[in-house]
This record gives structure tokens, C-alpha cells and sequence, in this order.
């Protein structure tokens, strides 16, 4: 652990790059999903075209995706941040969608019979009942990101990849699992965060 203790602001620098890359791309991306999510969810010819559309994207292998963006963006913090948001959205859009249409009718016509606007039903009933399933697609956003954002490091991204990249290139096997083993930490920390969120809100509701 030599060089563990020799280098701990590098460490320190590294994860910070990383989770700044990770919530970015997750804030950016639910910026862009949640608009998204609600102009299809009473539109099921946009919705299966969107969700086809983002699918495609999410199946994209994380280096082919970086290779497609270095040459219009060019090396560096922003494609790895589109390239990010790209794995996020399409996350974050099913589960919102997938939210919006469980909502029991029962609930629904509650509020209706209420008087409330189509507005006022949106806000008010809706996206509160959808917040358990869009909470869900954090926790595997957030999972894939802190993983993909590793890859980030083979155009010069930054983050914990640095580590793991420089570690094989060097043979130091210290290195790498320094730089691995933080990524499974955050993973964890976060998966384990929002899944003791998600598991309060049906007792605030």
C-alpha cells in the first residue's frame, strides 16, 4: 500500500473527476428525460419510436460510442459526458414512462372527480406516483455510469479509469486495484443511497 498512501491526493482528485463526470451526466440526463417522458406517455406512436430510438443508443458498446463522438466533439470531458447521458436517458425514460402508466386508475379518476386540471392531476398525483419507478432507473443509471465513466479514461476523460489504465500499462497491480475497487465502492454507495430513498417514499406517500 505504498503507493496508495504516497498518492492520496491523486486518488482523491481521480474520484472526485469521476463522480463529477457521473452527476453530471445523471443531472443533464434528467433534464432531458423527464420532458421527454411526459411528451410520450399519452403518445404511443412517438413513445415506441423514442424508446426504439434510445434502446439503440443504450446498445451501443461504450468505445464504439466514444469513437463516433472524438471526432466531432474531441477528446476530453465533454463526449464523454454526451456519451454518458446517451446510456442514462434511455434508463430513465422507460422508467418514467413505465411510472406514468402504473398509476392506478382508481387514483386517477379520484382526482379528476376532485376538479383538478390535467395539470394539476400531472403534478400533483402523477409524478409523485411515479417517483418509486423513476427512482428505480436512477439506481441502474447511476450503477451503469459510475462503470461506463471508467471507460472515459481512453480519451482522456479523467477520473478513476486514469488509475486502472495507467495501473496496466505500468504492471502496477496496485494501482489498478485501487482504481477498481473505488469504482465497486461508489457503485455500491450509491445503488445502496437511492435504494434506501426509494424505499422510504411509499411510507411519505
Amino acid at each position: 500500500m505504498r503507493w496508495t498512501m504516497r498518492n492520496l491526493d491523486t486518488i482523491l482528485a481521480a474520484t472526485l473527476a469521476h463522480l463529477g463526470l457521473v452527476f453530471s451526466a445523471i443531472a443533464l440526463a434528467l433534464l432531458l428525460a423527464l420532458p421527454l417522458g411526459l411528451l410520450v406517455a399519452r403518445r404511443p406512436r412517438l413513445q415506441a419510436a423514442l424508446l426504439g430510438t434510445a434502446s439503440l443508443l443504450y446498445s451501443l458498446p461504450t468505445l464504439a460510442l466514444f469513437a463516433l463522438l472524438v471526432p466531432v466533439l474531441g477528446l476530453g470531458f465533454w463526449p464523454a459526458l454526451v456519451a454518458l447521458v446517451s446510456y442514462a436517458v434511455p434508463v430513465l425514460l422507460r422508467a418514467l414512462v413505465a411510472g406514468l402508466a402504473g398509476a392506478p386508475p382508481a387514483t386517477l379518476d379520484a382526482a379528476d372527480g376532485m376538479g383538478l386540471t390535467p395539470a394539476q392531476r400531472l403534478w400533483e398525483v402523477e409524478l409523485p406516483l411515479t417517483l418509486p419507478a423513476l427512482l428505480g432507473g436512477l439506481r441502474v443509471a447511476s450503477v451503469t455510469l459510475v462503470s461506463a465513466a471508467t471507460v472515459a479514461a481512453y480519451i482522456s476523460a479523467g477520473g478513476l479509469g486514469t488509475l486502472i489504465l495507467t495501473g496496466l500499462d505500468q504492471g502496477h497491480t496496485e494501482k489498478i486495484l485501487v482504481g477498481a475497487g473505488i469504482v465497486t465502492l461508489l457503485a455500491l454507495l450509491l445503488d445502496a443511497a437511492l435504494g434506501a430513498v426509494q424505499r422510504r417514499l411509499p411510507a411519505v406517500a
